[in-house]
C-alpha cells in the first residue's frame, strides 16, 4: 500500500489497528498519524519483531482490510 493511500484510510484503519495490535496504545496510534513507517516501527518495537516481519504483518493486515472493504462494496443494497 502506498503512503498516500494509507494516510487517506488512516481514520478508518486506526480503529482496526487497536484490534489487530492490542499492545498499541491510543497515544501510539496518535503518533502514527497515517504514516506507514511509523506504524511498522511501533509494531516492531511493541512485539519484538524484526523490521521485515513487522512490515510483512502490516502488509498482510492491510491486504485483508482491503479485501473486506472490496467485498463490502459488492454487497447488494
Amino acid at each position: 500500500m502506498r503512503e498516500d493511500e494509507f494516510e487517506g484510510k488512516w481514520l478508518q484503519v486506526r480503529g482496526q489497528a487497536k484490534v489487530w495490535w492490542g499492545k498499541l496504545t491510543d497515544a501510539d496510534l496518535e503518533e502514527v498519524g497515517g504514516q506507514i513507517d511509523k506504524i511498522i516501527a511501533l509494531i516492531q518495537k511493541k512485539y519484538g519483531y524484526t523490521s521485515e516481519y513487522a512490515k510483512e504483518v502490516f502488509e498482510k493486515r492491510m491486504a485483508e482490510h482491503e479485501a473486506t472493504q472490496t467485498l463490502g462494496d459488492l454487497t447488494p443494497k
